[in-house]
């Protein structure tokens, strides 16, 4: 009975902190940054998954809700580019170009959290992932210093996939809450990079 109470305790440890900061499209507060995660690619084009989670940020861009969407994934291969392929999806879905930052070394929830506070200078955040990921998304993100809102990804069927997914979550809380714990370098870091804050610029006046 010690070791399940071990092993599920970074589990409610996410449940814990996260508590009141899971919002809905029409409930979270207006913020200047929503940050959408990477979720693999289908043939070079967005998974299903990665493609409701593009939506709902569209979405929350449309509605004023966001101001810049910053997306985050993995570039570590030439024939494979998450950053690209999410910021197409989001321009053919009405988003203007330059209102779309690709981070091209977002390997791991926690490496996109910490370099969207100090590669891209963000501090506060819409986080869009499915409802099974983004307890841990917020989690994460605020231990790295990004005051964090989570809004699940919105046309999502509870299928195998989905609960498959829930699943791995119960393991994936115990590296989380190492990495929230020892704070981890990500695999890549490197210099700042003006893109958020220039394409805020180029948005005008934050809304009301």
């Amino acid at each position: 009975m010690g070791l399940c109470v071990l092993a599920l305790s970074p589990a409610a440890w996410l449940f814990t902190t996260t508590g009141g900061q899971l919002r809905t499209p029409d409930t979270v507060p207006r913020t200047d940054v929503a940050v959408v995660f990477g979720a693999g690619l289908w043939d070079g084009e967005p998974s299903p998954y990665l493609a409701h989670r593009l939506d709902t940020a569209a979405g929350l861009y449309h509605a004023g809700r966001v101001r810049v969407v910053l997306v985050t994934g993995d570039n570590s291969r030439d024939d494979y580019d998450e950053p690209d392929a999410m910021r197409a999806y989001l321009t053919e879905h009405g988003v203007p170009g330059d209102r779309v930052v690709e981070d091209y070394a977002g390997f791991d929830t926690w490496d996109s959290c910490v370099r969207a506070r100090k590669i891209f200078g963000v501090d506060r955040a819409v986080l869009i992932s499915q409802g099974f990921h983004i307890r841990r998304a917020v989690a994460l993100c605020r231990a790295a210093g990004v005051e964090s809102y989570g809004v699940a990804a919105t046309g999502d069927a509870h299928d195998v996939t989905w609960y498959y997914g829930a699943g791995r979550e119960v393991f994936a809380a115990g590296k989380a809450a190492l990495d929230a714990l020892f704070e981890p370098d990500p695999h890549f870091l490197g210099p700042r990079e003006p893109g958020v804050a220039r394409a805020l610029a180029a948005t005008g006046p934050e809304p009301g």
